[in-house]
């Protein structure tokens, strides 16, 4: 049996984040093969993965970057199940690491394939399930481009949102990211109303008809009514016509035109919890 030394330990344990003796048992049955023990651990890592496949993963990170010409974003969320786990700083520069990296693909399963520190993210994410006994997985990855893209991330990274403009000007990164700080607290569904599911306008118009009969209002005007209340739902909940958070008085849109002739051609929000 080779005899294993401290130093060895130590030294697997700041590679792999592993418990002391889960690295010492790694290094006993590797024979002292430092690439090996490291298989071990994410073998590990594996099983532990299997066993918490359908533990929620509802914590984490939520971080949104942009390239260096301001042209694509990306929001990718780390997920995690306990708060504790969320805070802690490795935790946090990974998932920053994977959005940096996310900038460079167009699917979550490019970033997945992708080699981090001589590992891909995917085989990270199995080892750091065994290392720290949590399932930590990607939650969402989103991809937005556009003539300039502007992002926003919410006090503990728990709201990412990235803004598309249609225009690179002058003042351009502040606006897109007041719009993205409207888009994290107001949370609207949609851009604009062409970007309103079908489903939920009949569903909205349903609940308004529904209201105006319990007010005995007559059943030959409730269209009409109704059709007021949908304008309204538009101006509550979708980015460009709601009230702009920092003066009421005017909307999202007419904030955007103080740029120019500007307008907001995409938002991507991803919240946790």
């Amino acid at each position: 049996m080779a005899k294993i030394t401290a130093a060895e330990v130590n030294k697997l344990r700041k590679s792999t984040g592993a418990g002391m003796m889960d690295c010492k048992k790694a290094l006993v049955e590797s024979e002292g093969d430092f690439d090996k023990a490291i298989e071990i651990l994410r073998k590990k890592g594996q099983k532990v993965a299997a066993k918490r496949a359908d533990r929620e993963s509802s914590e984490g990170a939520a971080i949104a970057v942009v390239n260096e010409d301001a042209t694509k974003g990306a929001i990718v969320s780390l997920n995690c199940e306990t708060d504790f786990v969320a805070k802690n700083d490795s935790f946090t520069k990974m998932a920053n690491d994977f959005a940096q990296l996310a900038l460079g693909v167009e699917s979550k399963d490019e970033l997945l394939k992708l080699d981090y520190n001589g590992i891909t993210v995917g085989e990270k994410l199995t080892e750091q399930t065994g290392v720290i006994g949590e399932k930590i997985e990607i939650g969402d990855f989103r991809i937005l481009k556009a003539p300039f893209v502007g992002s926003y991330i919410h006090a503990g990274n728990k709201i990412a949102v990235l803004t598309g403009l249609s225009k690179s000007v002058e003042g351009a990164e502040e606006v897109a990211k007041e719009v993205s700080m409207q888009a994290a607290a107001m949370n609207p569904v949609a851009l604009n109303e062409e970007g309103v599911d079908q489903s939920t306008i009949d569903k909205e118009i349903e609940i308004a008809k529904d209201q105006l009969r319990q007010e005995g209002k007559p059943e030959d005007m409730l269209d009409k009514i109704a059709k007021g209340k949908i304008n309204r739902f538009f101006k509550d909940n979708t980015l460009v016509n709601q009230a702009f958070i920092k003066d009421s008085k005017i909307s999202v849109a007419q904030h955007v035109k103080t740029l120019g002739d500007v307008e907001i051609v995409a938002f991507e929000r991803v919240a946790l919890g």
